[in-house]
């Protein structure tokens, strides 16, 4: 395994273990202290939530880098027809497992240690794939061939990501380095990876979230939290359609549809016009 890989691995096996869960409280807060951001997080969840509730139902879904599993969980609730969950981390896979038996879902979600970058599943395995704040783990020019080939023809891959264009979010990034690896600090998603995403997949739909919410952080124990949380909603949804700004949001969502790949692993399509929407 490469180094980098160790390091991802072992660092999300300590985030997700016992030690850490069931230890010092004063220590879990300080490794899980970034936890507090997604206080503002409500309106992405429910775009997230929304697009799942519609295309999930009776279809065979790839978590790809499930952690804990809180995603594939979701996605059985929602009535998908088998779920199936691979991570890095023997922990998280682990707590995936006993999660799934303690719901009695055994047989409908499965999870395995696997690199995200070397899948082992066959072609057009899946209708849908969920990524859910993994990427940037990762070295995307070999994500993207990985994907498109498990990928079914007509499925989807739905990405919900932070953006690495804000300097204040990477500040913060970089005087953290006990919240994350320092790959992860220098791999955030920025346009140029989806950019990169275009020669594997015809249509690239994108929606941007969360710049002045963050602003709100700081009140979240108090009770204009909510009020203000609203009105900085509604400063978003204008601010996060502007060409430049939208870039500097802190999270965007992404879908990834129409695979340019055959089973040989040749690019069939290339030159066919990549349609980039944006909702």
């Amino acid at each position: 395994m490469e180094d980098r890989k160790r390091q991802e691995a072992e660092f999300h096996d300590f985030l997700r273990g016992k030690e850490l869960l069931e230890g010092d409280p004063a220590q879990k807060e300080y490794f899980t202290s970034n936890k507090k951001f997604y206080a503002v997080t409500g309106t992405s969840t429910e775009h997230v939530a929304h697009w799942l509730a519609q295309r999930v139902p009776g279809k065979r879904v790839l978590d790809y880098a499930c952690g804990d599993g809180g995603t594939s969980f979701h996605v059985a609730a929602l009535g998908a027809r088998q779920v199936v969950g691979i991570d890095i981390s023997e922990v998280s896979v682990e707590n995936c497992r006993r999660e799934a038996a303690r719901q009695g879902i055994g047989e409908r979600c499965s999870f395995f240690v696997m690199d995200a970058e070397n899948l082992s599943f066959p072609d057009d395995d899946f209708d849908l794939v969920v990524v859910d704040g993994a990427l940037h783990h990762m070295n995307l020019e070999k994500v993207w061939p990985q994907l498109v080939r498990v990928l079914k023809p007509e499925g989807a891959v739905m990405c919900i990501e932070s953006l690495g264009h804000n300097p204040v979010f990477q500040w913060y990034r970089r005087h953290t380095p006990h919240l994350r690896t320092a790959w992860e600090t220098e791999h955030i998603i920025r346009r140029r990876d989806l950019e990169s995403a275009r020669n594997y997949f015809g249509r690239i739909e994108m929606r941007f979230f969360h710049l002045a919410a963050v602003l709100a952080v700081p009140f979240r124990r108090t009770r204009v939290f909510q009020p203000l949380l609203a009105l900085l909603d509604l400063v978003d949804n204008v601010l996060l359609r502007l060409p430049v700004v939208k870039w500097q949001a802190w999270m965007i969502w992404f879908v990834l549809s129409q695979p340019r790949w055959d089973q040989s692993g040749a690019d069939t399509n290339r030159s066919k016009r990549v349609d980039v929407s944006f909702c």
